[in-house]
């Protein structure tokens, strides 16, 4: 399918709206988000769906900035677990994306609706998102913002692949990147350290993500009160930056070695002791037969109802965010002061 008229960075005409609901019917919004709202959407001669995502431009900016990057990095990729781009259109107030719509659930449902989980279900999911991980590292791009939210099930057939959605945060690596983006929780210490960083933050939060599809807990979690931001986020990026985690009882105790290996291994405060994406495709845990088939589904889906149900990782704008790293009383960092943040 041919992209609608958008030549980024030079002079163009704008589409009309007419244009788009020539060719698709628009549905109700099905989710809004910081920067877009996101619909359904029916081409009109296909009868096939998509995802809509719309940005207007006149809510500043950092919408403006992360819709253009956002075509920008999707026009590079194809890969089969990646949504794809298909469509793309700028009237003079508002960008529309069209993308594959994936009808599967998120990544904690299915788990929840399963009757038998184990390590080897996790290291089926944690492959193919290394695999699309490593292709984008092969093209120097940095997600900057992986975490179970952004990763679904492609449809709900029993053997959906998984698919990685939302790249407005995702950036070329040329150079060092120094603006600290992504999800509190998932951030890797180099940059909450405030250190220029690269593609090891990408194989930081897989492990993140990994620890939790293991156990149902995060690795780093402040007990303050959930209302307590500022002591919250600064106890927790305190964490992050000492590598302060453990591989807790009971949760952990029929979880295989390996799996504890690549875990470490993923959440190496020194990024550049940190295995790549490629070098964790290679471990035994994610190519071989180390992972365990014990089913551990008790165990995990009782931690996240108890951790994850209520919403409690949230939601926090930038500035209060760059407010916490600013002040955690860290050792003076050489080179460039960071110019902006953005979270998610």
């Amino acid at each position: 399918m041919p992209f609608g008229c958008l030549t980024l960075g030079e002079k163009k005409d704008y589409n009309s709206p007419t244009e788009i609901t020539d060719r698709y019917d628009l549905g109700q919004i099905v989710k809004s988000e910081e920067f877009c709202e996101i619909f359904r959407a029916k081409d009109k001669t296909t009868s096939k769906m998509y995802t809509c995502k719309k940005f207007l431009k006149k809510d500043g900016r950092k919408v403006r900035k992360a819709a253009k990057n956002e075509i920008f990095i999707l026009k590079m990729v194809k890969h089969p677990n990646i949504l794809q781009l298909v469509d793309v259109y700028e009237t003079r107030k508002e960008y529309f994306l069209f993308l594959e719509l994936a009808t599967g659930r998120e990544v904690f449902d299915w788990i929840l609706d399963q009757g038998y989980y184990s390590e080897k279900d996790t290291s089926n999911v944690i492959r193919q998102v290394m695999e699309a991980v490593a292709y984008l590292h092969s093209l120097n791009i940095v997600h900057r913002n992986l975490k179970l939210e952004n990763l679904v099930y492609y449809n709900r057939l029993k053997h959906s692949k998984i698919v990685i959605s939302d790249f407005h945060l995702a950036k070329l690596e040329n150079g060092l990147i120094k603006e600290p983006c992504g999800t509190p929780e998932y951030l890797a210490p180099e940059v909450v350290g405030r250190q220029r960083y690269g593609r090891p933050v990408d194989c930081w939060a897989l492990g993140v993500i990994m620890y939790i599809l293991l156990s149902g807990n995060p690795p780093f979690y402040d007990e303050a009160d959930d209302d307590d931001y500022e002591n919250h986020d600064k106890n927790l990026f305190r964490k992050i930056l000492a590598g302060d985690y453990e591989f807790d009882s009971p949760y952990w105790d029929d979880i295989s070695d390996s799996a504890k290996s690549l875990v470490s291994r993923l959440m190496e405060v020194d990024q550049d002791q940190r295995l790549t994406a490629q070098e964790a495709i290679n471990h035994e845990w994610i190519s071989g037969n180390a992972a365990s088939d014990k089913n551990i589904k008790e165990n995990v889906c009782a931690q996240i109802e108890k951790n994850f149900a209520k919403a409690k990782w949230k939601v926090v704008i930038m500035l209060e965010m760059t407010f916490f790293i600013r002040h955690l009383d860290l050792p003076p960092q050489t080179g460039p002061s960071f110019p902006e943040a953005c979270w998610c």
